[in-house]
């Protein structure tokens, strides 16, 4: 007789049907074997089914147990098996009877004690158990996370007697509630900064697009505190925004008591920061700080000082919208449609070169400096902007007019201006936010007024634009105007644009915006 219920696989966001097949056989000698290229945390599973049965006051049967794990060439990882495992081996053994676990999945950690404890991926998984017709059983600690599945049934036990008592009868057994849309955390106001007002244009832009952004400058001109004010400019996240982002922090276990929140992610690793770290891996794959970035902010400060390996790992998920993390028996995909937001000073020492300060070691200082962050990442910057340092009569100066309140309400607008374009022109849905339109949406969204094009066309011909920086400043210029009323876009935000994307090139683009 074999015993069945159904669980999951994670492979990324993914989370692929397993399915549990429990078998008794007799034997001269008890033995309790776990198959189907488990690995050591489900191997060890076997030991915590014992010692929860132990402490229920279940004897494991002296007979010779094979908890099947199929399809068995797909590579399982984690403890969550714990609980689709004890759950088979009752039904096997009559505890429960054996079609109660007819549609119904299972994730789970089991203690010595028979308490089920929570389990990273319970979101994912309740969406993959109900994409499958299932309802899904999970730990009481992730029940508030399952529910915000949808229309899913859901029972959240907090012990494995608590389960068995429902599926006997003896006990029924409510299905839990979503956790609260909590609150974003208040943000600090972009009034607090004072002077730098090209540095705060473009930080508007950036928001208004989703552009990435570089702000260069020496120490203490404020490039980390006009980072830190970008979340509070941008729009909440949509409902489908929501769901995504979740998804990645149940897998990352980062959901505390099942409470989602509609405010966009600002992730801000140091730079100690490996690989790994940024872009996921490990012996168990998990997402890295660009995953746990999405749809919202990845901010890098002090730029240089991240190694150029874990730098230059980020130029794929910067122009795809994910990672792909390779094993030898497994391609791992997490998503990552994040907007780089990244910080640096001119030279080691920080002040720059001649004029700027004591360097004695310019400009070589800053040309070897500058030269630990690749060409074709900064070529994947839309925004590159010099924030020079701060005056004392900057500092002098009363709070400005506008704060974070109203740059918000301009950026709302913009984004809006791109949603309803894609919508009428019937774009791909990734068009309904400059930065990820494509080219063929861009000829079609841009509206390029001729003396816009020439300049664009000048810009390419002095050598100062690749074919990907054509299209990113296309996507600029497209943002500043939508900014400025969402019309064409005319030659002023294409030359706006081209001095954000300076790349070596200042002179000649400064030359060719004043021409016009």
């Amino acid at each position: 007789m074999v015993a069945r219920v159904v669980t999951v696989a994670f492979e990324g966001v993914d989370a692929r049907r397993v399915d549990v097949e429990v078998q008794l056989t007799h034997a001269t000698q008890g033995s309790f074997s776990v198959v189907g290229l488990a690995d050591k945390a489900v191997a060890e599973s076997r030991e915590r089914v014992r010692g929860a049965f132990a402490g229920l006051g279940l004897a494991v049967p002296n007979k010779r147990i094979v908890a099947n794990l199929a399809p068995a060439d797909v590579p399982k990882e984690g403890s969550h098996y714990d609980l689709p495992i004890a759950l088979a081996l009752m039904a096997a053994i009559g505890v429960i009877p054996l079609d109660a676990l007819d549609g119904w999945a299972a994730v789970g950690e089991l203690g010595l004690d028979g308490q089920i404890a929570p389990v990273a991926g319970a979101l994912p998984a309740a969406v993959a158990a109900g994409s499958m017709g299932l309802g899904l059983i999970c730990p009481e600690g992730n029940g508030a996370e399952a529910a915000w599945a949808g229309d899913v049934r859901l029972l959240a036990p907090r012990s494995l007697i608590q389960l068995v008592n429902h599926f006997r009868g003896v006990q029924v057994m409510g299905a839990p509630r979503a956790g609260d849309l909590a609150e974003a955390p208040p943000s600090a106001d972009l009034r607090d900064v004072k002077g730098q007002e090209q540095a705060k244009r473009a930080l508007e832009i950036a928001a208004a697009g989703g552009h990435n952004l570089l702000f260069a400058g020496p120490p203490g001109s404020g490039k980390s505190m006009l980072a830190q004010r970008l979340p509070g400019i941008l729009p909440p996240l949509t409902a489908r925004e929501l769901l995504e982002t979740s998804m990645v922090w149940s897998l990352g276990g980062l959901i505390a008591k099942g409470e989602l929140t509609r405010a966009r992610p600002f992730r801000a690793p140091h730079h100690s920061a490996s690989m790994a770290a940024l872009t996921g891996g490990g012996v168990r794959v998990k997402p890295g700080e660009v995953s746990l970035a999405h749809n919202g902010v990845l901010f890098l400060d002090e730029l240089p000082e991240f190694s150029p390996q874990a730098l230059d790992s980020l130029r794929q998920p910067l122009e795809t919208g994910e990672v792909i993390v390779a094993r030898a028996n497994a391609h791992v995909r997490y998503p990552a449609r994040v907007q780089l937001v990244a910080a640096m000073n001119p030279c080691r020492c920080g002040v720059g070169g001649p004029g700027r300060g004591a360097c004695g070691k310019a400009p070589r200082c800053q040309r070897d400096y500058q030269g630990r962050v690749s060409g074709p990442l900064l070529d994947r910057i839309d925004l590159q902007v010099d924030v020079p340092p701060v005056t004392a009569a900057d500092l002098a100066l009363p709070p400005p007019a506008e704060g974070t309140a109203e740059v918000a309400a301009r950026v709302a607008a913009a984004r809006e201006a791109q949603a309803a374009r894609a919508e009428e022109l019937e774009l791909s849905p990734d068009a309904a936010v400059n930065a990820r339109a494509s080219q063929a949406d861009l000829e079609k969204a841009a509206a390029l007024d001729p003396s816009a094009k020439g300049l664009l066309t000048k810009a390419a011909e002095a050598g100062g634009l690749t074919a990907r920086g054509w299209t990113r400043t296309l996507r600029l210029a497209r943002t500043i105007a939508d900014l400025d009323g969402g019309g064409p876009v005319l030659r002023r935000h294409v030359a706006e644009a081209l001095i954000y994307r300076r790349a070596g090139m200042d002179a000649p683009l400064g030359a060719m915006a004043g021409a016009g």
